[in-house]
């Protein structure tokens, strides 16, 4: 995968696209990223990107020009990229658009700034994503979080490739509680099934637990979830149906 980020400050991603897990696949080729400033792609002299608003009203609105050229100059040949735009009116991000992003041959991200974007701008975008109900200074913060969702997908990235399979939203569930050594810490002792070898418990107990913990903490979650008639039996005996 390639993957452009459009910015006014590319130094944001130097410590981030060069660390952890974003750094590895890079080095196991996995993925590329490339990080441009879209001031560089003004054609004003003075390398304006914003400007008033027409019609009036607080802050700058980034200009469409230099984010246009931009975009057409960071496509590869022969590909259709998804073009992302970040922004607060855009569909919340989800596990399950991080799986579908991770499937493309090029992320082109654009980190809006000021008050916002040019109306026109949303033309040459595929997707408008936000990562949450609040504002940020900017779209950078954003784009990184998108980036490390989606890379830790790409196939040969994370050492077990099971790991991204079972995480919390990946299988429509909260996911289930973690112990390891010792198995009594402080009188807090791992739960008997789990020293049991016994794996077909072990997944039942599993499922059951990230079941529980979903209702609990995230019960939306549970709308459009298929439970079955033992999986509301469990919640059932629980006081959780």
């Amino acid at each position: 995968m390639r993957i452009d980020v459009l910015t006014l400050f590319p130094e944001m991603f130097t410590g981030v696209l060069g660390s952890s897990i974003l750094k590895k696949a890079a080095e196991k080729n996995a993925v590329t990223y490339h990080v441009a400033n879209f001031r560089d792609f003004s054609d004003d002299k003075h390398r304006t990107v914003d400007d008033y608003p027409y019609g009036g009203g607080a802050g700058m609105v980034l200009k469409p020009q230099p984010i246009f050229d931009a975009v057409e100059h960071v496509k590869k040949e022969n590909v259709s990229p998804r073009v992302v735009l970040l922004c607060p009116q855009g569909e919340a991000f989800t596990q399950k658009k991080a799986e579908q992003l991770s499937k493309e041959e090029q992320l082109i991200l654009i980190c809006g700034h000021y008050e916002g974007y040019d109306e026109r701008i949303r033309n040459i975008a595929t997707d408008e994503i936000s990562i949450g109900d609040y504002i940020l200074t900017g779209g950078e913060l954003a784009a990184m979080v998108v980036i490390d969702s989606v890379v830790r997908l790409l196939p040969g990235v994370l050492g077990n490739e099971a790991s991204p399979v079972f995480d919390s939203y990946s299988t429509g569930l909260l996911e289930h509680p973690h112990y390891t050594r010792p198995a009594d810490f402080r009188g807090m002792k791992v739960p008997d099934v789990l020293l049991s070898g016994n794996h077909k418990k072990i997944e039942e107990w599993r499922l059951t637990q990230a079941l529980k913990r979903t209702k609990i903490r995230r019960p939306d979650l549970l709308e459009n979830y298929p439970l079955t008639e033992e999986q509301k039996r469990w919640l059932e005996e629980e006081n959780l149906s």
